[in-house]
């Protein structure tokens, strides 16, 4: 008999490895994961947790992880597992009030948080395509790509948790967003693909979850937010925020990237991710603007301010990364945790 026609059994390709945790909490996530027990952990210890800091933020990712292709050697099973469920939305909780607390004054109006987006900043030295395009070097372009391969290599599957949860024409047009970034329907054009050959061409490995373990809590959180916004039925209006935000700084940022790739010798795979998404993004975010937010905004107009959150929390921990990053390079050292072997 197959393994897929055994009551219970685990039946799906092997996972990412594991990581070591980075504190109590991530630390109880892998060895309950690597051991079939529950999670052995304080919860005074999540109520204390920096909700920016190393533990907490791979905690969260690694019980995200488990939504998405799961882990090596772990059974699918655990992804209901409710000890884990409790310890995950004790972390959520720390998360999500910090960062609500520290949005309290953002716009509460679609209008008003898209608006600055939409033009070119007048100062671009917080942006990374601009400091990549002018003034990076392939070091930099490599490291900034072996960061972002963790949502990239699962790129636009977190915004697929939204599509049951719209109606009419707000699901109409995101279904049909989705569909461009996972190919149009073909397997060498879904974007994570796309991904995943700008790496090889790098010099990087595109395995999936390669990079977890050299990853600052500071990108984890960027991949949390979207798992977070996509995993909660209540939070539908601040995912479809999140979605329209990336979708409408998209394209200018691909255009960046790319002159950065071809200035600096990425090769053709780096430099074609990147064009790909210059003319896709700058469609999708028409799209997502008029169609998919004023679609839900027809439905449930009580959705704005949730879809203004989505918006202004993207924007800053993409501005938490960013300063992250440039410390980092500012100083001459590697963005990542620790070097990587690649070079």
């Amino acid at each position: 008999m197959s393994p897929s026609a055994v009551p219970g059994a685990t039946a799906t390709a092997a996972g990412p490895r594991l990581v070591a945790g980075r504190g109590e909490l991530s630390a109880a996530v892998t060895d309950a994961l690597r051991s079939g027990r529950p999670p052995a952990y304080d919860p005074e210890t999540v109520l204390g947790a920096d909700p920016w800091g190393e533990d907490l933020q791979l905690a969260l990712y690694l019980l995200y992880e488990l939504h998405y292709r799961g882990f090596e050697d772990v059974d699918d099973a655990r992804e209901w597992d409710p000890d884990l469920l409790r310890l995950r939305q004790a972390c959520e909780d720390r998360f999500l009030h910090t960062l609500r607390a520290g949005l309290c004054g953002a716009p509460r109006s679609v209008e008003a948080a898209f608006a600055p987006l939409l033009v070119e900043p007048v100062d671009p030295s917080g942006s990374l395509s601009h400091y990549l395009e002018t003034e990076g070097a392939l070091w930099q372009l490599r490291e900034y790509a072996a960061l972002r391969s963790l949502y990239h290599l699962k790129e636009a599957d977190p915004h697929a948790w939204v599509i049951p949860r719209l109606t009419g024409r707000a699901k109409a047009a995101m279904v049909a967003v989705e569909y461009d970034e996972f190919g149009g329907g073909r397997a060498d054009r879904i974007h994570a693909r796309l991904f995943a050959d700008l790496m090889a061409g790098l010099g990087l490995d595109p395995t999936y979850g390669r990079y977890l373990d050299r990853a600052p809590a500071a990108l984890l959180a960027t991949v949390n937010l979207m798992s977070l916004f996509g995993l909660h039925r209540a939070l539908r209006g601040a995912l479809v925020g999140h979605f329209a935000c990336v979708e409408v700084t998209s394209s200018p940022g691909s255009r960046r990237m790319a002159h950065a790739m071809r200035r600096c010798g990425g090769g053709p795979a780096a430099e074609h991710f990147y064009t790909e998404h210059v003319a896709a993004d700058a469609v999708h975010e028409q799209v997502v603007r008029h169609e998919v937010i004023g679609g839900l905004l027809t439905d449930e107009p009580t959705l704005e301010a949730d879809i203004a959150f989505g918006c202004a929390a993207t924007v800053l921990l993409e501005d938490r990364l960013t300063a992250r990053i440039r410390r980092a390079w500012d100083q001459d050292r590697t963005a990542l945790r620790t070097p990587s072997p690649e070079g």
